[in-house]
């Protein structure tokens, strides 16, 4: 059976699962049925899904790396149950090899159900399979944090996003997900009850400049999801008022893993005026 062009690159970065049948028509139909059918009605019936700034998406027709921060297995579902569903069909979603790739089970259930492929090889640089599938036309999430946040804030982010962007030359759409790690973090398999507030916002688009590094642009990404992430928690105006001051991050770690695991309030409204009498 001849072996397609995403197979024979796949194959000079063994051990790197190869991911390009998750792509074929039937797998795709089959994904369909999983996510439209089961994956986002039972996300919805488990937490309040708020999604704001699909918009910035409808204006796009190209590729997109969707760049987000990442504290909850949540995170994903999250993320295409709240794409629109032209770009949801052509989108994959990239993990890290050692954790994702490291056993076939884990890896087969993955790219059917979310069509994972990985973004670094087992030695830790840079797979082709995404530039490979941006130039085809999907788009990517991406998680530049690498892992999970062990108690809920954003974590510095790596490189690689921003290096497949630059080389490809394709815009990222920044995301910030919040209330994922108070409704499911690390250690719990299902969501919590009570229908846990989500938050998922979608930025403008950042489109590399002509001479940027991948470290440059780094840096606009990180800040534009910090800013996301800080208007759900005060206010669009708040945030255009104060860009460079994100919310308050408590020093101490089991304060922040505490602040994380409250539920968040609806965000994006101004805050209440207060009358203080004597």
């Amino acid at each position: 059976m001849p072996r397609t062009a995403e197979d024979q690159v796949v194959r000079s970065e063994e051990p790197v699962y190869r991911t390009s049948w998750a792509r074929s028509l039937p797998v795709r139909a089959a994904r369909e049925v999983v996510q439209v059918a089961a994956l986002t009605p039972l996300l919805r019936r488990q937490v309040d899904l708020d999604v704001h700034g699909t918009e910035q998406l409808r204006e796009l027709d190209g590729p997109v790396l969707l760049v987000a921060n990442h504290s909850s297995h949540l995170d994903t579902a999250a993320l295409l149950g709240s794409l629109p569903a032209g770009r949801r069909q052509r989108t994959a979603v990239a993990a890290v090899a050692d954790y994702f790739f490291d056993a076939w089970w884990r890896a087969g259930a993955s790219a059917v159900v979310f069509n994972t492929l990985p973004i670094e090889k087992f030695d830790g640089t840079l797979a082709r399979t995404p530039a490979e599938l941006l130039a085809a036309g999907w788009s990517i999430i991406v998680y530049p944090e690498g892992t999970r946040s062990s108690d809920g804030f954003l974590g510095s982010f790596r490189t690689g996003a921003a290096r497949l962007a630059v080389e490809q030359r394709v815009p990222v759409v920044p995301v910030g997900l919040r209330g994922t790690y108070s409704a499911m973090p690390r250690g719990r398999r299902w969501p919590r009850p009570g229908r846990p507030r989500v938050s998922v916002r979608y930025g403008a688009p950042l489109v590399p400049g002509a001479d940027e590094t991948a470290e440059q642009l780094t840096d606009r990404i990180e800040t534009a999801v910090r800013q996301l992430i800080a208007e759900d928690a005060t206010s669009w105006w708040a945030v255009q008022r104060a860009p460079g001051v994100p919310v308050e991050e408590p020093i101490a770690s089991w304060r922040r893993i505490w602040q994380q695991s409250d539920e968040p309030v609806a965000g994006g409204q101004p805050p209440r005026s207060r009358i203080w009498r004597g």
